[in-house]
């Protein structure tokens, strides 16, 4: 699908992010439903889902390359903001974290893209297991690296944090904010 200028120059992205666990997906699916807009959901659950072997890292770069698409596409139906549940900064993350290095293709795709403002999701809530995760043990330093790397996009951010109605409470006021 094709994402006209105007189109893109007049919706707001607000991206979801933090490590594994933080409820990024249910805060994203609550912002788009009270702000009436569409959510970019993290395509990464649907490819490792339907992956039959381990994944490795160059299927990173396979997920970098559907996230952007799923932004492109969803990009036309927004209303005024689109809520993206995470972003390439997550992929360049877990890259460096599990192997060590991110594949520079990642890199400069995740440094084309632009968004309005962060809602990075605290590890304050319990774990909950499920397949996809790997790191229960090293959430307090994942959520010190996500923080880092936040921090140098200059992008304004919001640290997320609290039980649910205190998140929703927050990223609902912060996402209001960005739309005044």
């Amino acid at each position: 699908m094709f994402v006209t200028k105007q189109i893109a120059s007049t919706i707001k992205k607000v991206c979801v992010i933090g490590p594994e666990c933080t409820g990024k997906s249910d805060l994203s699916q609550y912002l788009a439903e009270y702000f009436k807009t569409c959510w970019v959901k993290e395509y990464a659950r649907a490819y490792l889902d339907k992956l039959n072997h381990t994944y490795q890292q160059a299927d990173l770069t396979k997920i970098s390359h559907g996230q952007l698409r799923m932004e492109d596409e969803w990009m036309n139906d927004a209303n005024r903001v689109m809520i993206c549940d995470t972003n390439l900064i997550t992929i360049k993350i877990w890259s460096e974290f599990k192997y060590g290095n991110c594949d520079p293709e990642i890199i400069t795709r995740m440094n084309s893209r632009t968004y309005d403002l962060y809602l990075v999701c605290n590890i304050d809530i319990p774990w909950q297991e499920d397949p996809q995760r790997e790191h229960p043990d090293k959430r307090e330093q994942l959520w010190s690296i996500y923080k880092n790397e936040i921090v140098k996009t200059g992008v304004p951010y919001v640290e997320i944090s609290g039980d649910r109605e205190a998140r929703t409470k927050k990223a609902t006021e912060a996402v209001s904010g960005l739309l005044q």
